[in-house]
């Protein structure tokens, strides 16, 4: 009955398997760059950034149910890293590639950091102290002058290279935050489908019932934090590389609210989401860049639609689906 009810030109994309569809994107993904020229390429880069970005806040948020309005802070955390030890600074020129991992482990240490005192806060307490996190981050390199140079910034940052080969056109970067994605949102599908993702489940749906049913509660959220974060720790060091000088600024309260506002339109606990939320809210005000001085007003429209006439986002989960379903 389903099939009778679609139009006949979508019926085959119905038989189409799932990895087959999502080959076919990567393949159309691949071969845009040379299509569009370097101004969009760098766009879709902006967008890819965020993608990872969102994947990663979506595990805390989408995934464990805890808001956290300080992301932004791991996002710092791993750029810092990066142009501290790969610039001028401190005539310090560590390669890019060995650089990933420590600064997706800072990252990652700066989560478990953050997790520990808030491990038995809810709701409200929650988002308020990790929101004073995320401040507290962007304070310090603001101050911390002889370190970060603080507002000035640190300049002439390395590139990303592999071997004599250095990344240095927006097409570089394109591919390498495509990659970027592809293994996040690997990694992500993997964690939501394992044992973790289903306490993190039962988690964010009753706390003590899943306390209750044996679930270690202080574990998987101090858990949920750390693997956020460390996604956060790559955002950061391509961001670092790609933009060859960072600031302070780049790393205010509204990423955290432009990431957290991607999850919430796009769907939470749903990758496919996530990218879509990032099309949407970082891909169309550049589209509509003569409009840009009215995004917050859009920002604040859209998520008032959303929440009426689609609060589950535009791509939900498929258990935020069935409840949604439920529920009606």
């Amino acid at each position: 009955m389903e099939s009778q009810a679609l139009p006949s030109t979508l019926r085959p994309l119905r038989g189409i398997p799932p990895w087959l569809r999502i080959g076919i994107l990567l393949v159309f993904l691949a071969a845009l760059p040379p299509f569009i020229g370097n101004y969009w390429t760098h766009v879709l880069a902006y967008i890819g950034i965020y993608v990872m970005l969102g994947i990663g806040l979506n595990v805390v948020v989408g995934f464990a149910g805890l808001l956290d309005l300080g992301y932004v802070a791991f996002y710092a955390i791993g750029a810092y890293t990066y142009a501290l030890l790969a610039s001028p600074k401190f005539g310090i020129h560590i390669p890019f590639w060995a650089m990933l991992p420590v600064c997706v482990a800072l990252a990652a240490l700066g989560g478990t950091l953050l997790g520990i005192p808030v491990l038995r806060m809810r709701g409200d307490y929650l988002a308020i102290v990790t929101l004073g996190f995320g401040e507290i981050i962007r304070i310090v390199m603001n101050n911390l002058d002889s370190i970060t140079n603080g507002p000035k910034g640190i300049l002439r940052i390395d590139p990303a290279a592999i071997g004599g080969f250095k990344f240095t056109t927006p097409t570089h970067y394109y591919y390498l935050i495509l990659v970027g994605c592809i293994l996040s949102a690997f990694v992500a599908d993997r964690l939501n489908n394992s044992r973790i993702g289903r306490a993190w489940i039962a988690m964010r749906e009753d706390q003590d019932a899943a306390a209750l049913m044996g679930i270690h509660i202080l574990r998987y959220k101090l858990l949920a934090f750390t693997i956020g974060a460390s996604f956060a720790g790559i955002g950061g060091i391509i961001f670092a590389a790609r933009q060859g000088s960072i600031f302070p600024d780049d790393f205010s309260l509204m990423v955290s609210i432009n990431v957290l506002c991607l999850i919430i339109i796009g769907g939470m606990g749903s990758i496919p989401g996530v990218i879509l939320g990032a099309v949407v809210l970082i891909g169309i005000p550049e589209v509509l860049r003569a409009v840009a001085i009215y995004r917050m007003l859009a920002f604040g429209a859209l998520l008032i639609i959303m929440m009426i006439f689609r609060p589950s986002g535009f791509i939900p989960s498929a258990r935020r689906r069935l409840e949604l379903k439920e529920e009606t």
